[in-house]
C-alpha cells in the first residue's frame, strides 16, 4: 500500500513540475540545435557504492563488505539535422569492478549505446516544448559477463521536454522532462522525470543542478539481473542529484566538474558519481 502511494506521489509531483511555467533562447534539454550545429561532450566518470537501497527504500551496506565501482568514458553528441530536428548519440566505455570478502569480479568494454532524435514542437515567449525518442542498443557486450555492462535488453523511450529562459530576471534557464521507457523481456518499464535549473555566474562561469529520477513500474521479472552489477537490476527506483560547474575556456569550449549522489531509491546501488568533462560545439 505504501509503495503504491509513494509511486502516485512521485508521478503527480513530476507531472505538476512539467506543466508549471516560469518565464528566450538557451541551450539545454528542450532546445534543438540549428541546422549543421553540433554539441559534443566527452566525460570521464567514476561511480562508487558500498551501499544499496533495499526493496523498501532503506539504505544498507552490501553483504560481505562488498563494494562496486563503475569507471567510464562517455561521449555524448547532438547534431542539428534541421533547425527543428536534432540527432542524439551516447556511447560508454566502461570498467566495472565488484568485490567482497570472497570474490573480485571485473569487466570492461563498450556498454549500452543510445540513439535518439529530438523534435521541437512549439517555441515562443513562454518557452519551448519538444518531443524526444530514444532506442538503447545492448549489442556491444556479453550480458553473461561476471559483471555485466548492462541488462542486455533493448529499451525504447518517448519523452516530453519543456524549457524556458529566466531572462531578464536572472541569466539562467529551467528545463523539465517526463518520459516512459519500455524495456524488452524481463526488466520492468520505467517512468522517467527530470527537473533542471542552470545559470551563468559570470561571462565564463556557469552551473546547473538536476533532479534525475527513475520509477520502476513493477511489471518485470522480480529476480534481479546478475550477481555482479547492482546498478543493472530488473525493477528499481532511483533519484540522483546532478550538480555541475563549468568554465568557458573559449567561445565554443567548456570544461565541467560534476558530483551526482544517489539520494533515494529501491533495489539498486546507492553511491555517488564524480565527473570531469570537456564540451565543444561546432557550427
Amino acid at each position: 500500500m505504501y509503495h503504491n502511494i509513494k509511486k502516485t506521489i512521485y508521478f503527480l509531483s513530476a507531472t505538476f513540475v512539467i506543466t508549471f511555467t516560469f518565464c528566450s533562447d538557451c541551450f539545454a534539454g528542450a532546445w534543438t540545435l540549428e541546422k549543421g550545429a553540433m554539441y559534443n561532450k566527452l566525460a570521464a566518470n567514476y561511480f562508487y557504492a558500498d551501499e544499496e537501497f533495499d526493496e523498501s527504500g532503506s539504505r544498507n551496506d552490501f553483504e560481505a563488505n562488498g563494494d562496486f565501482e563503475d569507471r567510464n568514458l562517455n561521449y555524448y553528441t547532438e547534431y542539428g539535422l534541421i533547425d527543428k530536428l536534432t540527432l542524439i548519440t551516447s556511447l560508454y566505455y566502461k570498467y566495472l569492478k565488484k568485490e567482497d570478502d570472497t570474490v573480485e569480479m571485473k569487466t570492461y568494454g563498450i556498454g549500452d549505446i543510445d540513439l535518439g532524435i529530438k523534435y521541437k514542437l512549439i517555441e515562443g515567449s513562454n518557452g519551448v516544448l519538444s518531443a524526444q525518442g530514444l532506442i538503447k542498443v545492448p549489442e556491444a557486450y556479453d550480458e553473461n559477463d561476471s559483471v555485466p555492462l548492462g541488462n542486455g535488453q533493448y529499451d525504447t523511450e518517448l519523452r516530453l521536454l519543456y524549457g524556458r529562459s529566466l531572462w531578464p530576471y536572472i541569466p539562467g534557464y529551467c528545463n523539465f522532462e517526463i518520459g516512459y521507457r519500455w524495456r524488452a523481456e524481463e526488466p520492468a518499464d520505467e517512468f522517467r522525470y527530470l527537473v533542471e535549473f542552470g545559470m551563468d555566474f559570470s561571462q565564463k562561469a556557469y552551473g546547473r543542478v538536476k533532479l534525475d529520477g527513475i520509477l520502476g513500474m513493477d511489471n518485470g521479472n522480480e529476480i534481479e539481473y546478475g550477481e555482479g552489477n547492482p546498478s543493472a537490476t530488473y525493477d528499481f527506483d532511483l533519484g540522483k542529484l546532478d550538480i555541475a560547474f563549468g568554465y568557458k575556456v573559449a567561445p565554443k569550449w567548456c570544461v565541467e566538474i560534476g558530483y551526482m549522489p544517489t539520494i533515494y531509491g529501491e533495489s539498486t546501488a546507492a553511491g555517488a558519481t564524480y565527473s570531469v568533462a570537456l564540451i565543444f560545439q561546432i557550427h
